[in-house]
């Protein structure tokens, strides 16, 4: 088995590494530092969850220079939360490098983050707003740029981000090193690539799957009025630890809150786009120590989450894309090597076409889950495109009035 001393790297990197406990690398670090730490370009591809921060904050601390006071590095990710993630991966790795992170996102006070840059920090993170708002101020100089880092760079152009993100490209010196970091590889990526890196090399290891090993995939086929019921027993039957449910909308997901809210009372939220940034932070924390078992959810914020307690995904609604369910589920899966994350996707009779555009995506025929009682009307069934059915494995539960008790389960 590949350790960190394989790597190459430096001595005062392994006794940080060492120091936060990590022995051996995940596969997206054993192939994709040994690349980046050379200064060559490279894309890595992998779901979300196998270690893909690690593995492009080592090589960062491996390549800038520690003595001068200047900006060296840029990490730019999709959501604040993602960024206050990767900056708290870089603090703890650095510590044996004298080095303090700047954390530059909306939400946050401009005039901390303005006092962050006086000190001349050698490895700035942030979001590709707040990050052009600095450079405008005059108060971010990327002219010493070393390495630039596009961190879940499938999400931040589908939220709308490349205009920013290329404006800061043109900022940094054409002599640089760039490393991007995706979940999947569409077009619109695959463009942003070619576009600003170099011959990059490749790590490719999303395998056309979603983690086979470590989640467990079904679909329940439902009509849209027994969604809920159909949730409901759900959380009953597999009571989960920590689970997410994803919603389309906003105002799906702050309806279906309400509706369980008015029976569980607690250990249930709601986050999207719209909520407050210090509600946010609370329903993260919340969701990081335990202290909260269900979180409804919508795409925006979703990819935001990388929490390891989390597991089940239920998806309420069908993502609008098949690279948004791969997102969704790769929220899961990771409690530990033997434990396996479960994915639940709700689908009526009228959205077969979407759901074998999902099966394409994963390479992989996804089993129907059935409950007794949650039939559809006159048992009509989806219209999947292939030339036959996986086998549906059937849970005999009845559905009745009870309601889970959370305390319980």
């Amino acid at each position: 088995m590949i350790t960190f001393d394989d790597l190459g790297l430096s001595t005062r990197m392994m006794r940080a590494i060492r120091s936060v406990g990590y022995t051996h690398p995940t596969p997206i670090q054993a192939e994709f530092i040994p690349i980046a730490i050379t200064g060559k370009d490279c894309i890595g591809q992998a779901r979300t969850g196998t270690g893909k921060t690690a593995a492009f904050v080592i090589p960062i601390l491996e390549t800038i220079d520690h003595r001068l006071p200047e900006v060296q590095a840029i990490v730019l990710s999709p959501t604040r939360e993602l960024s206050e993630q990767v900056a708290a991966e870089a603090t703890k790795l650095a510590a044996e490098h004298n080095c303090q992170p700047a954390l530059l996102v909306g939400g946050r006070s401009i005039g901390s983050q303005l006092k962050m840059l006086e000190r001349c920090p050698s490895i700035v993170v942030g979001t590709p707003g707040r990050v052009i708002d600095l450079i405008q101020r005059g108060a971010l100089n990327l002219a010493k740029i070393k390495m630039v880092i596009l961190d879940e760079a499938d999400r931040m152009l589908d939220i709308g981000f490349r205009p920013d993100i290329e404006r800061i490209l043109r900022k940094c010196p054409a002599q640089r090193q760039t490393l991007l970091l995706s979940a999947t590889m569409d077009a619109a990526v695959q463009r942003l690539a070619q576009k600003y890196m170099q011959s990059p090399g490749m790590v490719d290891l999303s395998g056309g799957e979603i983690g086979p090993s470590l989640v467990e995939q079904y679909f329940c086929t439902v009509d849209e009025n027994r969604k809920f019921s159909l949730l409901v027993r759900l959380l009953y039957e597999e009571r989960p630890q920590q689970a997410i449910v994803f919603c389309r909308t906003k105002r799906g997901a702050d309806k279906l809150h309400a509706r369980l809210g008015k029976r569980l009372k607690r250990n249930v939220e709601a986050i999207h786009g719209d909520l407050p940034q210090r509600e946010r932070d609370r329903v993260f924390r919340q969701l990081r120590d335990g202290s909260l078992r269900l979180l409804i959810a919508t795409d925006v914020v979703g990819r935001g989450i990388d929490v390891s307690g989390i597991s089940h995904i239920i998806n309420y609604d069908l993502p609008q894309s098949s690279d948004d369910y791969v997102h969704r589920v790769g929220r899961t899966g990771r409690l530990s090597s033997d434990s396996n994350g479960r994915a639940f996707t709700f689908v009526t009779p009228e959205e077969g076409d979407e759901l074998t555009q999902i099966e394409i995506r994963i390479n992989q025929m996804l089993p129907e889950m059935k409950y007794e009682g949650l039939e559809t009307v006159n048992n009509r069934r989806i219209k999947r495109h292939v030339d036959k059915a996986a086998e549906a494995p059937v849970v005999s539960f009845a559905v009745s009035d009870d309601w889970p008790d959370f305390d319980t389960l």
